[in-house]
């Protein structure tokens, strides 16, 4: 679709959200799940006078799978004001805390915007798509589904416009700023994601593993087949059975190489990766950085990473 459409697609899809109501004091303690999410939203709310965007959970951890909130990350949920999520189960530790926390917050669900998830689990090209199940925010409901939209420049573009748009409706005196910034921001986003696209048709070896469904949105950008993950639970490596199916798999399917994480251990996909004959090089989902990031570290970062696969996995 040609960019432009797919602009003016996206903010279609996010006008039809629910419209929230009007705070009479606009919110200005904004707290972001994680870093994707707090670098969007920084992105988003740069230049509104007294808008104050902090990050839920610390910025180089990365994706929270089976985190536990600190006393200190309490506290900052019962300051906040409004919660901006990633959503479809990437935050489900949050359920009882935030109950417990601050049960009244007004919560914004970046993925209620986007269209067309894959399924949790599913691998690359071959994944069907599913669409939105229903129209809540309760991200406990969405455990099947993919929820590492940010990684994808094409998704996290469709996460920045619903962000703004939720936020322009709690707060209409800045609600033109947070769109002029959310539109200029996905704009370049979309840009990227173009690139992707562009590569992927070059490329010639289209069937990669890795190491966990991070990158299941971005392989279907591309036109790449995830044909196998190293981890189905991130952290938790496979066991020697299961390491000598992924070798056998990455053999008889000519695989073109094998992606790792700079947030994950390599040992195990190093070895995979001998054992087959494949190359071996990290891909950075974007999913940590540091406190102080510059707004641009997602492009910057997803620059870097259109550079690997391109050397990584040969042109035609």
């Amino acid at each position: 679709m040609h960019r432009v459409a797919r602009l003016a697609l996206i903010c279609f899809l996010a006008a039809l959200l629910p419209v929230a109501t009007a705070s009479a004091t606009p919110p200005r303690k904004i707290l972001a799940s994680t870093f994707p999410i707090y670098q969007m939203t920084r992105n988003i709310t740069a230049g509104a006078s007294g808008v104050v965007v902090e990050l839920l959970l610390p910025a180089r951890l990365g994706c929270p799978h089976d985190y536990a909130l600190t006393p200190q990350e309490m506290q900052k949920l019962r300051r906040a004001e409004v919660l901006i999520i990633n959503g479809r189960g990437l935050e489900e530790f949050l359920g009882a805390p935030l109950q417990r926390a601050h049960p009244g917050l007004t919560v914004i669900d970046s993925s209620r915007g986007s269209t067309a998830f894959i399924p949790d689990r599913a691998v690359g090209a071959k994944a069907e798509q599913v669409a939105d199940a229903d129209d809540h925010a309760d991200h406990a409901d969405h455990a099947g589904v993919n929820p590492h939209l940010f990684a994808s420049p094409r998704m996290a573009a469709e996460q920045v416009l619903t962000i703004a748009a939720e936020l322009a409706r709690l707060d209409p005196a800045t609600g033109p700023l947070y769109q002029r910034n959310a539109t200029a921001y996905a704009a370049r986003l979309e840009g990227l994601a173009a690139d992707f696209a562009a590569l992927g048709q070059t490329l010639s070896n289209r069937r990669i593993i890795t190491q966990h469904g991070v990158f299941a949105y971005l392989a279907r950008d591309m036109g790449l087949e995830v044909v196998a993950v190293v981890s189905v639970h991130p952290g938790q490596e496979p066991a020697a059975a299961e390491m000598l199916a992924l070798i056998r798999q990455a053999k008889g399917e000519k695989v073109g190489a094998i992606f790792t994480e700079p947030q994950y251990p390599d040992r195990v996909a190093a070895t995979i990766a001998r054992e087959a004959g494949i190359p071996h090089a990290v891909l950075d989902p974007a999913a940590n950085g540091a406190d102080d990031a510059p707004l641009d570290s997602f492009e910057t970062t997803m620059r870097h990473n259109l550079q690997i696969l391109q050397s990584t996995l040969g042109s035609r």
